[in-house]
């Protein structure tokens, strides 16, 4: 049986780093309406009307290492999480991120984590760095988990003293019994 094929990513920029020299390279991207819809549907979002990024690329002198830094913005709809109104925000975060062509480094041999710690560089594929995957994947980590529109009201569901709400398994079945 063979493997299937993946799907490349929504919004793919391949950058062969083995072309890159010791100069910085600077990089602007921005994705197409045909892109945005398709991120939108892999981030359940209700719009993706602006994904753009300015990234510099470089080569460490004397490692086998890349630092990609930038910083991306982009303009989202998600539904808010009481109402399922539209809720329209502006994303922009910065990216800084070590990859590198050695797969020995970006494996530790040490399960050990430690959070105080950088992390430890990516290994990059054999088609090269993907900067549309690496804007797409900070996109969705600076998301709102909870989008909620300035409108929307919670239900206040504080309880008095006079009232004792019974909790459990056998609330109901005690509430039949009262009648």
């Amino acid at each position: 049986m063979t493997k299937p094929a993946e799907a490349p990513p929504e919004f793919s920029r391949l950058l062969a780093v083995n072309r890159l020299g010791e100069a910085a390279e600077i990089r602007e991207i921005t994705a197409t309406a045909e892109e945005r819809a398709a991120l939108a549907r892999r981030f359940e979002l209700l719009a993706l009307d602006r994904l753009e990024a300015n990234l510099r690329i470089e080569r460490l002198p004397g490692k086998n290492l890349i630092r990609l830094s930038g910083r991306f913005s982009a303009e989202v709809t998600q539904a808010c999480v009481v109402s399922l109104e539209p809720v329209v925000s502006q994303v922009q975060a910065e990216i800084s991120q070590l990859y590198t062509l050695d797969p020995e480094i970006s494996a530790p041999r040490e399960h050990v984590i430690d959070v105080a710690a950088d992390d430890p560089p990516e290994a990059i594929g054999r088609g090269g760095l993907d900067l549309g995957e690496v804007v797409a994947q900070n996109l969705a980590m600076a998301l709102d988990p909870y989008p909620r529109s300035p409108q929307a009201k919670v239900a206040a569901t504080a309880q008095t003293e006079a009232e004792p709400v019974a909790t459990g398994p056998f609330a109901m079945l005690s509430a039949l019994k009262r009648r």
